[in-house]
Parts: C-alpha cells; structure tokens; sequence
C-alpha cells in the first residue's frame, strides 16, 4: 500500500525524533557515575592545579566527581595513550596542554596522533610564562641576564616541568633570539622545578604564571620578564621579553580533551558548562588568583587552535633540533 505524501512524512519524521532520543538521554543523564581527568604531570604543576580547577565545578555542577589521576612521563605522552586507550564514553577526559601538540613531532614513532585520536572539549586557560631567577642572582633585568650568560658561558641552568614543555620551549626560543647558551635541566613537574630554583640547583625557569606567582609575590623568586606579547594583568609592573628581544612570544594553553569518539553530546555539554565556569565570577577570581585568565571557544575552535599550535611548535622543534630524553 502506497501512503499518502502527508502521512509518509509525518512518520518520517516521528522516526527521526525516535532515532534521537537515545543519543539526546546519553547528554542528559551523563555523568552518572565518575568521570577521571587524567593529567600528564606531577601533582602541583600548571595543568595539575587546572584541571583541579575546572574537575571541582564539573563535580559541583554535574553532580558527579571528577576526580584527577596524575599519569607523568614522556612530556604527557603517557596520559594521552592511557586516554587513547580508554572507552570513548564521557568518563575518560584528558587535561591538555602545550606539550601535547609538541609531541607529534618530538615523538614521531608513538602509538597515536594527537589531532586524530583526542577530541577537543574545551578550553581552559591561555596564559604567559614567566622568567623567574633565584633572588641571589646577579642579573635584575633581561639585559643584565643576557650579558650575565654571554660573559659566563655554561655557567646558567634553565629548568623546565620536561622536554617539549611551554617553559622548555620558551627557553628555547630565547636562546635562538639572543645567541647565548644554557643548559637544559628537565624536571617531572613544575614543583620539582621550582624546588630547585629556590635551593640555588638551577638558575632560570621559564615558569606557568599559575605556578611561580606565589613566589615572586612572596619574593622568593625574582621575576625578570614574561613571555607573552603584553603585560600580565596581575603582574603590571614586570616587563615583555619583547620589550628587550623583539617578535619574542611564547603562551601556555591548557584544556580539556576526550578520547575521539565521545559523543558530540557529552563534548558539547561539557564544552559548555566549563565555558560556564570561566564566566563564572569566583572561577575568575580563582584563575585570576593563579594569574591566569579563562580562554572561552567552542570545542571546534579549540580543535582548530590545537591544530594550528602542533604546526607551530613542528617548526620550533625541527629548527632547534630538539630531540626527546
């Protein structure tokens, strides 16, 4: 029997709605148990305290925990293969930062590809570092700094939370632009770093702004410049790198991703309570606290940023002929 134009469409349509339900409860109901947000750094670091961030009001808004699990190592590598390998539901998010677009190139050979295998949720934070020294040290400026490495050449050591990391690269950069040699001390984590930058066992530190604020607040570490293009709000007194070597810009980002293949419902719902959470006024007295400012787009322009970053960071890493530990 053939039906009627009218009727054919109307169940047509009935079966659409039918067809959608299932995936709409999945937004709906999610999260009904924890969610894990692994994190590819020691506890305390930059995308540590982030992440710790954003899971409290996912746990607060959501109802369910969302509870960190620190996975160091490889510069991150570790933590993105665990997510790769993990079921695309909802409940296996990765906490993202710079050095996961620098991976692709620094480790060539691995067992996924960042842009292909992570979906972008959302975004956090888009910070400057900062050029901290220890207090002790002789050079008060980046001038003094320079002059300082050129005339004691091996004598300077730049810490960084890991190969491939924002600071590492910020350092990198810098000694490309200014011509002057320092030795690369990597560490497993912004905190280990910082611990021997104030015990006098490395000399410079490129640092997340989130996580050497409190020290050069407190005086204990002696801020030099920051990286980005223009001042930090919460540091209006301390000077560009570009001020003194000009077209030097360097920005740590951080965010959140999913194993490719989570539903487009559980990344939109959680693209947009984060979002939520950056707009909210006492998360922006916590991130401004830490000396970061929130970093709102939709998870497709997050994806478009990630790609864009993983082919910068390709030619840094060619050019400096940066390789792994």
């Amino acid at each position: 029997m053939k039906l009627p134009r009218r009727e054919f469409l109307q169940l047509a349509a009935t079966g659409a709605a039918l067809a959608a339900l299932p995936r709409n409860a999945v937004a709906l109901d999610y999260p009904t148990r924890p969610v894990r947000i692994v994190v590819g750094y020691a506890a305390g670091g930059a995308p540590d305290i982030l992440a710790r961030l954003v899971g409290q009001w996912l746990s607060d808004r959501l109802g369910q925990p969302f509870l960190v699990e620190n996975r160091s190592g490889a510069n991150g590598s570790i933590a993105i293969e665990t997510v790769v390998k993990s079921a695309a539901d909802g409940y296996t998010l990765l906490a993202l930062a710079v050095p996961d677009a620098v991976n692709a190139t620094l480790y060539p050979n691995q067992n996924y590809n960042f842009v292909r295998d992570i979906a972008p949720v959302a975004a956090s934070t888009r910070d400057p570092d900062v050029m901290v020294v220890n207090p002790s040290f002789p050079a008060k400026t980046v001038p003094e700094f320079i002059a300082f490495a050129k005339a004691n050449p091996g004598k300077i050591n730049m810490a960084s939370p890991g190969v491939g990391s924002s600071p590492h690269m910020a350092g990198e950069l810098f000694k490309f632009m200014t011509g002057i040699e320092m030795t690369h001390v990597p560490y497993r984590g912004s905190a280990p770093a910082i611990t021997d930058l104030l015990g006098g066992q490395v000399q410079v530190y490129f640092a997340p702004i989130s996580a050497s604020l409190a020290y050069v607040r407190a005086g204990k570490l002696r801020a030099l410049a920051v990286t980005t293009a223009t001042r930090a709000a919460v540091l209006p007194d301390i000077p560009t790198v570009s001020d003194f070597v000009p077209g030097y810009e360097v920005s740590a980002w951080y965010g959140i991703g999913a194993p490719k293949g989570t539903p487009a419902e559980i990344v939109d719902r959680l693209n947009k309570e984060i979002n939520a959470g950056l707009a909210d006024p006492g998360m922006k007295a916590k991130l401004a606290a830490l000396g970061s400012t929130g970093f709102v787009v939709s998870s497709v322009d997050f994806g478009k940023f990630i790609t864009d970053e993983t082919a910068k960071w390709a030619k840094v890493i060619k050019f400096a002929g940066i390789k792994p530990d």
